[in-house]
C-alpha cells in the first residue's frame, strides 16, 4: 500500500479520530490547527491533541484489537501544526480533510486557508454534519476537488463514511476519496446533498420516537432502550432496514403503517408513496421475487440461511445464545 499524506484542517474531536485512523492505517496525517495562538497555547492543544490520540489508542490495545507496542509507530506519523505553517501542512496533501466548528465563518476560514496552501491537484473533504456539499461548494475556488465526507463517531470504530458531492465535483475526486477510505477500512456510501444526509436523517427519527414512548408513560427509558438494543439493534446490525422490509415484507410495512397513522391520527407514522406502489405492483420482497432489491436469481434458501447465521453471531456476541434444555441438563 502506498503511503499517503493527509491533512486534516482542524485539530479537535473529529480530526483526531480521523487522525488515530489515518495514522493507524499506515499514513502520514497532520492536523494543522484552524485557529492563531500563541507559542504556550499552540503547545497546550498540541500535547491535548496527541495525548487523546495516544490515549485513544491505548484503550483499543487494551481491548486486545492490537498489539500496545504498534502504539509508538503509529503515534510518529501523526503531526500536530500551527495555523501560520498551513503551507507546510497542506503543500503536498492528496486529501486535506476540514473539520472545524460547524459555522459559516469557520467553513470560509478554513476553505480560505485550503485555496491558499493546497497543492494544485489536492482534494478537499470537508466533514461537516449539517451542511450540504451545494451549499459549501461555494466557498473554494476549485468545487471540482471538493466534496463532503461524513465520518461517524467515533471515527476509529465506526466503519461508515457518508459521501456527498457537490454538483461541481469531478467523478475523480469521488473516487479517489473513496479508494482512499476503502484502503483505510472504511466503508464509504454516496448520497446526494440532502439534509441530514442518511444516517443522521434516520437516526434523528428514531431517537425522537424513543423520546416519545417515555414522555407518553408507554415505557421507562430503561425498556425503552432494552427493546433497542435486543430488538432494534440486533435485527438491524445483520439486515438494512430496506432490506428487513423485503424479508418480512413491504405489505406488513403497507398495512402496519396505515393502521398506525390512523390510530394515532398522525401522518408521520404513513407509508410514502414508494411503499403504495411497490403494493401496486405487487415488489414486495423475497415473497414475489422483486422488492427494493431483486431476488428473482437468488438462492433464497441459501440466503436466508447466511442471514440466520449472521443473527446467531450477533446472539452469540451478546451473550444471548444458551444450549436447549434436555432431561440431563435441565
Amino acid at each position: 500500500m502506498a503511503r499517503e499524506i493527509i491533512a486534516c484542517i482542524g485539530a479537535g474531536r473529529m480530526g483526531r479520530g480521523i487522525a488515530q485512523c489515518v495514522a493507524y492505517a499506515g499514513h502520514e496525517i497532520r492536523l494543522l490547527d484552524a485557529k492563531p495562538r500563541d507559542a504556550a497555547a499552540f503547545d497546550t492543544l498540541k500535547a491535548e491533541t496527541l495525548g487523546e490520540i495516544d490515549g485513544a489508542l491505548r484503550s483499543i490495545a487494551a481491548l486486545g484489537a492490537f498489539d500496545e507496542s504498534a502504539i509508538g509507530e503509529i503515534m510518529a506519523r501523526v503531526q500536530v501544526l500551527p495555523s501560520n505553517k498551513a503551507g507546510e501542512a497542506l503543500g503536498d496533501a492528496s486529501i486535506v480533510f476540514e473539520a472545524v466548528p460547524e459555522t459559516e465563518a469557520a467553513k470560509r476560514d478554513a476553505f480560505t486557508v485550503f485555496d491558499t496552501h493546497a497543492g494544485a491537484d489536492t482534494i478537499l473533504a470537508s466533514t461537516t454534519s449539517t451542511m450540504l456539499s451545494t451549499h459549501l461548494a461555494a466557498f473554494t475556488t476549485n468545487p471540482m476537488r471538493f466534496l463532503n465526507a461524513h465520518w461517524l463517531n467515533p471515527a476509529f470504530l465506526m466503519p461508515l463514511v457518508e459521501l456527498s458531492p457537490a454538483d461541481e465535483t469531478s467523478d475523480a475526486a469521488l473516487a479517489t476519496v473513496r479508494t482512499f477510505l476503502d484502503s483505510i477500512g472504511k466503508v464509504p456510501i454516496t448520497c446526494k446533498a440532502s439534509p441530514g444526509y442518511i444516517v443522521p436523517r434516520i437516526q434523528a427519527l428514531a431517537m425522537n420516537e424513543a423520546a416519545r414512548l417515555v414522555e407518553e408513560g408507554v415505557a421507562s427509558a430503561e425498556d425503552v432502550d432494552k427493546a433497542v438494543t435486543y430488538g432494534f439493534g440486533l435485527r438491524f446490525g445483520v439486515l438494512g432496514l430496506l432490506e428487513f422490509i423485503d424479508w418480512g415484507g413491504g405489505d406488513i410495512l403497507y398495512y402496519a403503517s396505515n393502521y398506525l397513522s390512523g390510530a394515532f391520527k398522525d401522518e408521520r407514522f404513513a407509508p410514502p408513496a414508494i411503499i403504495s406502489r411497490n403494493m401496486e405492483d405487487g415488489k414486495i420482497g423475497l415473497k414475489t421475487g422483486q422488492g427494493f432489491f431483486d431476488y428473482s436469481d437468488m438462492d433464497v434458501a441459501a440466503y436466508r440461511q447466511r442471514r440466520m447465521a449472521d443473527f446467531l453471531r450477533s446472539l452469540e456476541a451478546a451473550g444471548l445464545v444458551r444450549p436447549p434444555v434436555l432431561a440431563g441438563n435441565s
